[in-house]
């Protein structure tokens, strides 16, 4: 049967984040060239991408500056220098870091947003965590930004602890709540479950509900792709499905799924061609089988990023008795 419907999933209100540096850092230690930082940000400008988040706000008394790149505490000096010339008004892509409570010194690295090129902050947090996270939240908001909330590892919390979170997160200023399979342990169904339960929770709020998918099922277009159809209005993709691990959502995929004419896969098609493909001479992500099994045991991937180090990476079936082993 054939069928023409090209307005059905046309959402002019549905917004598209890129997270290939912030997510695609952890596989690198956020050591990612500024030629290549700056190469995905004209990319998203030219594809019509609607944000791009650079990379994370990560406190330098946790961590060693020599340990990681720029990308993991994204200094407002280096902003300056790579973005100089951003302006979102002119170009329709707004930028973005994430603070992860327990994590970043908040109240000193975020500064007034008419100081910064950065025009959202992202707080990301553990169930446990969501009294800092509220405070983060309601910080970066009087300060001028953008906020947006994501409960991590949603996979692994019960439904008292989910439903007592999206409460207090309904109380803030926070722009969306955003359903993050850290995992990649999501299937369609819990999808939905989740979705009817943010959005309930979110109702009368003015919050948009988001996705943030991972790959370890092969699922994080597909599930993206239900959040969509559901209502969600932000969604999170990399290119080439850059990320942790299994990865996250392909951008390419996705942007060719919305159909709205304001965004353009070109200019992605030739970001993976010029910058991310050859990225797999270095660096390793996609959907391995260790991937694949710790997705399907609602494991953290660490284990399989760990193993896939290792001289018998390719060993899946002792990978897998360790995994199995030990829970």
């Amino acid at each position: 049967m054939a069928e023409t419907a090209p307005w059905i999933t046309y959402r002019p209100e549905l917004k598209v984040l890129d997270c290939t540096i912030r997510d695609g850092g952890l596989i690198n230690n956020h050591q990612f060239s500024e030629e290549l930082v700056r190469a995905v940000y004209d990319a998203c400008v030219a594809a019509g991408i609607d944000y791009m988040e650079v990379g994370y706000k990560a406190s330098p008394r946790l961590h060693k500056r020599s340990d990681f790149g720029l990308w993991k505490f994204c200094d407002e000096d280096v902003l300056n220098r790579l973005f100089s010339d951003h302006d979102a008004d002119k170009t329709g892509l707004k930028l973005s870091v994430m603070a992860d409570a327990g994590k970043c010194d908040w109240r000193e690295q975020i500064v007034p947003r008419q100081e910064s090129k950065l025009d959202m902050i992202r707080v990301a947090f553990y169930a446990h965590q969501v009294s800092e996270a509220v405070e983060m939240i309601e910080h970066a908001h009087k300060l001028g930004y953008e906020t947006c909330a994501n409960l991590m590892a949603i996979s692994t919390i019960t439904e008292l602890e989910i439903d007592t979170v999206l409460a207090e997160i309904a109380k803030t200023h926070a722009d969306v709540m955003v359903i993050v399979d850290s995992f990649g342990n999501l299937y369609r169904e819990q999808v939905d479950r989740l979705y009817a339960k943010y959005s309930g929770a979110m109702a009368g709020t003015g919050k948009d509900i988001g996705m943030h998918a991972h790959n370890n099922l092969q699922l994080a277009f597909a599930n993206t792709i239900e959040a969509i159809i559901l209502g969600a209005n932000r969604v999170d993709a990399t290119m080439g499905g850059l990320g942790r691990g299994a990865g996250n959502c392909h951008m390419e995929l996705l942007l060719g799924f919305l159909r709205n004419p304001k965004f353009r896969l070109r200019p992605v098609i030739a970001l993976l061609q010029d910058h991310i493909e050859p990225l797999k001479k270095t660096v390793e992500w996609g959907p391995f089988v260790p991937y694949n099994i710790t997705g399907q045991l609602n494991l953290h991937p660490r284990a399989a990023i760990q193993f896939r180090a290792g001289k018998e990476k390719d060993d899946y079936v002792k990978f897998y008795d360790q995994v199995v082993a030990d829970i």
